[in-house]
Order: structure tokens, then sequence, then C-alpha cells
């Protein structure tokens, strides 16, 4: 369980994780986009800069869920902290975009269910 300042915290020690997830997640697609495409390779490379982008988003995305964070989406990154505002489980969320962790949501409701922090 996170407070929203050690949530807030935690993700500013991610933020650098998520960003390199989010570029090695481009390449990933660009080179698995041009492999079946006929197999050729792009400026990245082929099959082996592939297997290799995949192993670096595994390793970084279990980065991120040993924070205790809970990685939620991959395209758009979406890291839920388990919280608890006022007696009540909350996901605080953070989404591929935001500024900061300004938002949370119920734990029963989901991202539909999402609110500003106060």
């Amino acid at each position: 369980m996170f407070s929203v300042p050690e949530a807030r915290e935690e993700l500013a020690r991610l933020l650098p994780v998520l960003t390199e997830i989010v570029a090695i997640r481009a390449d990933a697609a660009e080179l698995a986009a041009s492999l079946q495409e006929g197999g050729r390779p792009t400026d990245l490379g082929g099959l082996p800069e592939l297997k290799a982008a995949q192993a670096r988003l595994d390793d970084l995305m279990t980065a991120v869920q040993q924070t205790g964070a809970e990685l939620k989406g991959f395209a758009p990154l979406l890291v839920d902290f388990p919280s608890d505002l006022d007696g009540v489980p909350v996901l605080l969320c953070w989404l591929e975009g935001d500024d900061g962790l300004d938002w949370y949501h119920r734990a029963d409701l989901g991202f539909a269910g999402r609110r500003p922090l106060r």
C-alpha cells in the first residue's frame, strides 16, 4: 500500500524506466512489423534485435512490478499504485502522457471510475 506522497515519489523514480519502456515498445513494434512484411530488416535490425527488445521490455516491466506498483496496460502504459483513501481501497493511477500522479479509481471500479485526486 502506498500513501499518495509515497506513490508520487515512486513514480518519480520509475519515470526513466517508463520512458525506456515507451521507446523500446516502439522499436519492437517496428521490428515486428518489418519481419511480418517478408523478413526484411529495418535500420533497427531484424529478429535478433526484436528478441533483445522483447527481453529488455520483460526486464523493465518486472522492475516496475517489483516496486509494488501494478502495470495494468502496455499501450498506452497504465500504472496503478494500491492505496487507501478515507478507508476505501483505491488505485492511484498514472496513464502514459500524464504529468504526474493526479488520478485514482476505486479498486472495484477500474479505469472507468477514474477521478482526480484532491
